[in-house]
């Protein structure tokens, strides 16, 4: 989830949209309800909700109150004659983990578990056993022929562990002509990096932590990839992955680097250049744990209600149900109850669910889908992706919703991945109807556009707006906004203090929410109107060929 979407704020109402043609119709008013919200919000995070984890109790606790509650607002089941959509997915566990050792000439030294490393495996396999695997620093670990980039092109790394930089090289360079400069491509994810080196034929693969361009604290490393691990049912066993996959601090890569005499070495800085090569640091690895797997199956939630001219084609609006559930205790709390990340844009899609229901009934469907997994990588949206209960060529759009922020009005609406689709002018005439001004991401070197659900949606060609009040607080600044944010991710991200409070100020929420619920009416009732991927989107192509 992205460290943006973390900001969602925003105020009241607002009166319906006009007409995108002569020929349709007004929407009605609507008022969303910032009691029902954190109603909402305070069941959702809550102690018995257990932090929601996916394969717990807590999931059948979690999605049968979303079920109940579109049941009692009228909302239709989504799925056929189920509320429920389910996803085949794997849990694994690593136990028994090892130190990771690492040496070379004059160097050997054992690094412990959390606190310097971190790793995993999706192969579903009951143990690995890494034995001095060699360590190569492949700079970002990227292979990207339009940029004519490749930092695997002169080095066989088969049988090896790569060692990679978190984001990707045009991060820092301000240079919207290197890459995207600081915008991060998808080259610069983590996901993206772990399958280049499956591909490579690594045997594992270790990311550079460094909070500036991770956008999070080792503290978020740390609590997603430790414990229990979600994956799709993979066809096989997932032994085309990496045999591990890893992040190290970034104190620990400097101290292997001056292991081998390279002290002085500024290997982000190399990793820029286009010189580049990857080299063989002369150490090697070692690693061993134990996996305890299991096989079920985890729920996307989905209520609809069905459109009166074309019900074949649908709006979607989507936010995940789930967070961490229980983790290391912090300060005696291990409940990780995700409050904001992301029982508030759950909340908030319930009530914009209600809104639809109460309201004259769309032309086109409007989907409510909460979705499974979203921590784990994305799981649930990407398993709706590749088995849509609506076909891609008849969504009309998504409208996702992720970790909106309790602290007030906003004055601008922030769209991440501005200028990807003709969404952004709906967003912004909306947002001027509030006396707001919109924006893209002013941190896009976050990769926010690639951490969120939305994302899913977008790979399969379906436009997608993923927008939120979260730079300038309307009385109180862009500062305040900043700093609440800041304190947000350092202290409360993925973390047991995540929690909901009565002290919270819902208007922000009540303000995002009603936009969203403007938006969705508008694309519901025009039926004439399919908003498309502007010129240069990544996504354009794969929309047309549907």
């Amino acid at each position: 989830m992205s460290k943006q979407t973390l900001l969602f704020l925003s105020i009241i109402t607002l009166v319906g949209c006009n007409a995108h043609t002569k020929t349709e119709k007004e929407s009605s008013f609507v008022k969303l309800s910032g009691d029902k919200i954190a109603a909402h919000i305070k069941v959702l995070s809550s102690d018995e909700y257990g932090g929601r984890k996916p394969f717990t109790k807590y999931e059948i606790k979690t999605i049968e109150y979303l079920q109940n509650q579109l049941k009692q607002m009228g909302v239709a089941p989504g799925n056929g004659e189920s509320y429920f959509q389910k996803v085949p997915m794997v849990k694994i566990e690593a136990t028994k983990m090892s130190p990771l050792k690492i040496k070379g000439e004059g160097f050997e030294k054992e690094y412990n578990y959390k606190t310097d490393f971190v790793a995993l495996t999706r192969r579903v396999t009951d143990s690995i056993a890494i034995e001095n695997s060699a360590l190569v620093f492949a700079g970002y670990g990227v292979v990207a022929p339009e940029y004519n980039w490749n930092d695997y092109k002169n080095i066989d790394v088969k049988g090896k562990t790569v060692l990679v930089l978190v984001n990707d090289p045009g991060f820092g360079t301000n240079d919207s002509t290197f890459f995207k400069g600081n915008a991060m491509t998808y080259y610069g994810r983590w996901t993206y990096k772990y399958e280049e080196a499956a591909r490579q034929g690594a045997t594992g693969i270790i990311i550079i932590h460094d909070t500036k361009p991770a956008s999070y604290p080792w503290g978020v490393v740390e609590n997603g990839w430790t414990g229990a691990n979600l994956y799709l049912n993979p066809e096989d066993n997932n032994m085309s992955r990496c045999a591990f996959e890893g992040w190290i601090s970034l104190e620990t890569a400097k101290e292997l680097f001056a292991a081998v005499g390279k002290e002085a070495y500024n290997f982000t800085s190399d990793a820029k250049s286009t010189d580049f090569k990857a080299f063989d640091m002369n150490l090697s690895v070692s690693l061993s744990f134990t996996n305890t797997s299991n096989f079920s199956e985890s729920n996307n939630v989905a209520g609809v209600i069905k459109g009166t001219d074309k019900p074949e084609e649908v709006i979607i609006y989507s936010a995940h149900w789930d967070h961490l559930g229980f983790g290391t205790p912090i300060n005696g709390d291990s409940i990780y109850n995700g409050a904001i990340d992301n029982a508030s844009g759950t909340a908030t899609l319930l009530e914009i669910a209600r809104a639809f229901a109460t309201g004259e009934k769309p032309k086109r469907s409007v989907l409510f889908l909460a979705v499974t997994a979203e921590e784990q990588g994305l799981l649930g949206s990407a398993y709706y992706a590749e088995n849509p209960i609506y076909p891609a060529n008849k969504t009309v759009a998504v409208i996702n919703m992720d970790a909106l922020m309790a602290i007030g009005e906003m004055k601008d609406l922030t769209v991440v991945g501005h200028g990807q689709s003709e969404l952004d002018e709906l967003a912004k005439k909306f947002a001027t109807q509030q006396g707001r001004y919109i924006i893209p991401d002013p941190e896009p070197g976050s990769g926010h556009f690639f951490r969120s659900d939305h994302f899913s949606f977008a790979k399969i060609g379906i436009p997608a707006l993923y927008a939120s009040g979260s730079y300038e607080h309307i009385t109180k600044g862009v500062e305040y906004t900043k700093t609440k944010s800041e304190r947000y991710v350092a202290n409360d991200y993925h973390q047991p203090s995540d929690e909901f409070s009565n002290e919270w100020d819902m208007s922000g929420m009540v303000q995002d929410g009603t936009l969203f619920y403007q938006i969705g009416n508008q694309l519901a009732n025009d039926t004439a109107f399919w908003p498309k991927w502007k010129k240069g989107s990544e996504f354009k192509a794969i929309r047309e060929e549907k």
